[in-house]
């Protein structure tokens, strides 16, 4: 074997690294059975079998000063020795165990020949103990199983070293840079924080944490909103984490890039209330001061660490009890310091797991020396022996089960890791705080109470928590715009009443007064939807607001059709009456309104039921920017709006738009057609115009200025309430308003022909053009038994002046003398009395005596009296026949004043009495058609 160790010294100076590695990974098996061979020093397999035996320990340290993290093992050798001494002392173990150090100065070339000559010239090890450099003990650890040795690690965190199959003899005491992530997790789901980010330097060390915090936190089902990794500059990468909205951010880096993290997060504003920091907890004191190579000043990275929490192993347990030693964490730590005092070292953090590590190595001995005699009674009869490899899986089974309370806390492995117990400080003032500790074992997370100190009344959220804010209607308004509804529904209720009491009125009969309850019943629904406009996700269910949306929108345009459609119907049989050519007589019944306006309201129903059925409305939420919260909160409002909508919105509005403006159009058209008819009861074309006109422009700025504003709900609302008020109210008190008035004023007046009364001027005007006669029948049936009243009252008028006709008659031929003075003062009332226009009816067959008068010869005037006639008796005089054409003359046109305008008989303008009828231009030009007929005389 010596030939093979010259041959490989002889490459030392070259490839130190790759031939050691060669003789160790190659030909582990063959080099350990010589160097046993070669270096048993008079030891055999049968140490286990007596009592006072020094059994030695291989420690792997980095010693030299000059060395990587040597600080550490120079305060590891007090607490190793401190061990010894106390297992001693004990007197509970029958062996001594002895520790010989190899330096492997934290190198790797260095560190496999320091383990090859231990292996090899050393005392055959029992056990490996030691190892603080990562890269070196990762790459003994691996060759462990080729040698049958167990290796127990008080100072290696790496995370690499927890996989079992690279790995199978290595246990550790301290627990890894890993067994901080079941910690942090239960931190986390302490204050439920749900959504974090992660600031990972990208080193292989901290790249192995934070996977492993990757899977933790999913399994935790914990989101990550951002996952960053940096190699110098930090600042590009918290940047992304503040655009992403990460509040609590979980940092992987050293001490070195620690103030660089925490300088950006200070530019950036990434501290205070709003965020949490949590960051190793291994770092030095005062780091902040010996790695600031930043710009910012100490002030300010202050400000910046104020609350981070750190989270690292417990170096010492907190609980004051006595362990496996007989003695507290305190007493051993005293003990620990004095130790230091006369050393002159300082203390290392690790030194309490290579303490409890000791105990461990002490006690998984004495359990295989029991286990091994156990084997050698058994076999009394047989030379009994055992070998390496057999030793090595004991010692591997029994490091397993180990338990027990050490200075550290509770030592057990998993899986060859520590359950050790996880400490969190806090940043506070200038320096760390413990606030708290998680068990392993137990799984649990113990908080120190009011200990953490969070920057805010509250612990910062894990993200900017949107609230959403739904836009709705204010309250105020909504009951103001409902009083004002309320109101103007009192005031239909009232013209229902008005309409209803004087239904058997002439003037509220000739205005069709069922019609009329249908404009009231128009105008009461389309106030009943301003309240269902009111309405939003605040007062119903999102189900109930579908239906809502249905529901207003059918009220509204059945409504608006009832109303309009019956003040229409009624125009139309108006216009359909006096725009009657031929002169037929019509007769237009109210069922036939009805049936007009209920077809209108059918094509309504036809349009609305295919709108629900392929297209129907749904709510919809239309959501805005976020703003800030008002009130100063850590949150964030987003406002949000409901609207009814559905796919083909501007159709189904283009459709319903289309078919109420032609119905307004045709309204248009038949008031422009019936503004000359001259009885007020019948003519609403005025204020259907009006009415027209005002719900036109309203409802075109209603629906621009609704759609302009469609994201501010009480703006909307007051649009559509008020334009829905202003029109229902301007069209009723169009209609019924001026009803009332006349119907205090001057009742009668409504029913007559305003043709009657004209001025002198209109009546020359008149007697230089001509006008059709037109005759105007019943507006309603229900008006015949009105007319028949008037009828008889009008007959027994014609009976007293006939009687005072004839006595004037008398009268004239008893004194002839005052015939100047009856020519002189009677002559203007007669005028008055006989200048009527044509008349016409309908019928033929009763024109006889119309049409007798109008073809006789044209008459003298009143004051050329013949005077053969001054000579006749009284008898005679009064039956002669120029008395009689006399007094139909005077009798006719009386009767057709007192009679024809209650029936609007009379469309023409009257002549006058100074030339007979017959040389009257308007007689000799009239056509028969037009010709009077008078029933009932």
């Amino acid at each position: 074997m010596a030939p093979a160790r010259r041959d490989c010294s002889g490459w030392e100076m070259f490839l130190p690294t790759g031939c050691l590695l060669l003789s160790v990974l190659l030909f582990p098996p063959a080099l350990a059975k010589v160097c046993n061979d070669r270096t048993k020093h008079g030891q055999d397999n049968s140490w286990f079998a007596r009592d006072g035996e020094n059994l030695p320990i291989m420690v792997l340290m980095p010693m030299n000063e000059s060395a990587l993290m040597s600080s550490i093992s120079q305060g590891i050798e007090p607490a190793v020795q401190l061990a010894i001494q106390h297992i001693r002392e004990s007197r509970k173990y029958s062996f001594s165990l002895i520790t010989k150090i190899y330096d492997t100065e934290c190198d790797n070339a260095k560190g496999l020949r320091a383990f090859f000559d231990a292996i090899c010239y050393g005392p055959k090890h029992l056990m490996i103990f030691g190892g603080v450099c990562p890269s070196v003990t990762s790459i003994i650890a691996e060759s462990l199983e080729g040698w049958n040795l167990v290796q127990l690690s008080f100072a290696a965190t790496t995370p690499v070293l927890a996989d079992k199959k690279k790995y199978p003899n290595f246990f550790r005491t301290v627990p890894s840079d890993n067994a901080v992530n079941p910690a942090v997790v239960k931190f986390l789901n302490y204050y439920n924080w749900s959504r974090v980010g992660t600031l990972t330097q990208d080193v292989q060390r901290f790249s192995e944490v934070r996977n492993d915090l990757t899977n933790e936190l999913e399994k935790a089902d914990i989101q990550i909103a951002d996952t960053e990794s940096f190699s110098n500059d930090p600042c590009v990468n918290v940047k992304k984490l503040k655009d992403n909205d990460v509040r609590i951010i979980i940092g992987q880096f050293d001490e070195n890039l620690a103030s660089k993290v925490f300088c950006c997060a200070y530019n950036l504003n990434m501290f205070g209330s709003k965020y949490q920091w949590i960051i190793p907890g291994w770092y030095q004191g005062n780091w902040w001061e010996q790695a600031n190579t930043t710009n910012c000043t100490t002030k300010k990275l202050l400000t910046a660490m104020e609350g981070y929490i750190s989270v690292d192993f417990e170096p010492l347990s907190a609980r004051q009890i006595k362990g496996i030693s007989g003695r507290t964490p305190k007493e051993y730590e005293r003990e620990y310091s004095r130790e230091l005092q006369q050393k002159g070292v300082e203390a290392s953090k690790f030194h309490g797991f290579a303490y409890d590590g000791i105990w461990v190595i002490a006690k998984t001995l004495t359990r295989v020396m029991e286990l091994l005699r156990v084997k050698q009674r058994q076999n009394t009869y047989h030379n009994f022996t055992v070998d390496d490899r057999e030793v090595g899986k004991m010692v591997l089974d029994v490091m397993n089960e180990t338990n027990f309370f050490g200075v550290t806390g509770q030592v057990m492995f998993r899986n060859g890791e520590r359950m050790g117990t996880i400490k969190f400080n806090q940043f506070q003032e200038g320096q760390e705080v413990k606030v708290g500790e998680y068990n392993a074992i137990a799984d649990v997370l113990d908080l120190i109470n009011n200990s953490i100190r969070f920057q805010g009344v509250e612990p910062p959220k894990d993200r900017t928590f949107v609230r959403l804010q739904r836009r709705h209607i204010n309250v105020p308004l909504y009951s103001i715009l409902s009083t004002i509804t309320i109101l103007g529904m009192f005031m239909a209720g009232a013209f229902l009443f008005f309409n209803i009491k004087n239904r058997n009125h002439r003037l509220i009969k000739m205005s069709s007064p069922y019609m009329n309850n249908l404009i009231i019943l128009g105008g009461m629904l389309s106030y009943a939807s301003i309240f269902l406009f009111g309405l939003d996700g605040g007062f119903v269910s999102d189900k109930e607001f579908e239906t809502l949306c249905t529901v207003r929108t059918w009220i509204l345009t059945v409504g608006y059709t009832t109303a309009f459609g019956a003040m229409f119907a009624k125009t139309w049989r108006v216009h359909a009456i006096f725009k009657n050519v031929k002169m037929k007589k019509k007769i237009i019944k109210d069922q036939k309104l009805l049936i007009i306006v209920g077809g209108m309201l059918l094509i309504d129903l036809c349009i609305l039921i295919c709108w629900q059925i392929v297209d129907p409305l749904k709510r919809t939420v239309e959501e805005y920017s976020l703003e800030a919260d008002p009130q100063g909160r850590d949150i964030a409002i987003r406002p949000f709006l409901e609207h009814c909508e559905n796919t083909h919105m501007t159709i189904w509005l283009g459709i319903v738009y289309a078919y109420k403006g032609l119905l307004m159009l045709f309204g248009c058209f038949l008031a422009w057609e019936t503004r000359n008819v001259s009885i007020p009861a019948l003519n609403d074309s005025k204020y259907i115009g009006m009415s027209v006109y005002n719900v036109g422009i309203m409802c075109i700025i209603g629906a621009a200025v609704s759609f302009l504003t469609r994201d501010q709900p009480n703006v909307q609302f007051c649009i559509v309430a008020l334009v829905i008020i202003f029109c229902s109210t301007i069209t009723l008190c169009l209609v019924f308003v001026p009803k009332l008035i006349t119907m205090r004023t001057n009742p009668d007046a409504a029913t007559q022909n305003r043709r009657l009364k004209f001025t002198q001027n209109q009546k020359k005007e008149d007697s230089k053009t001509s006008t059709s006669v037109t005759s105007v029948n019943q507006a309603n049936t229900s008006r015949l038994d009105g007319l028949q009243t008037d009828n008889h009252r009008l007959r027994m008028r014609i009976t007293e002046l006939d009687k005072e006709l004839e006595e004037v008659t008398m009268q004239l031929q008893d004194t002839p003398e005052k015939t100047p003075y009856i020519k002189q003062n009677h002559y203007p009332d007669a005028n008055n009395i006989l200048s009527i226009r044509n008349f016409t009816d309908g019928k033929d067959g009763e024109k006889s005596i119309l049409k007798n008068h109008l073809e006789q010869k044209p008459q003298a005037q009143w004051g050329s009296m013949d005077p053969s006639r001054i000579n006749r008796g009284p008898l005679e005089d009064i039956n002669s026949p120029e008395h009689i054409q006399r007094r139909l003359s005077l009798q006719l046109p009386i009767l057709h004043h007192a009679y024809l305008p209650s029936i609007g008989g009379v469309d023409a303008s009257c002549t006058s009495p100074n030339g007979s009828p017959g040389s009257s231009p308007r007689h000799r030009h009239m056509p028969p058609s037009y010709r009077v007929m008078v029933s009932g005389l």
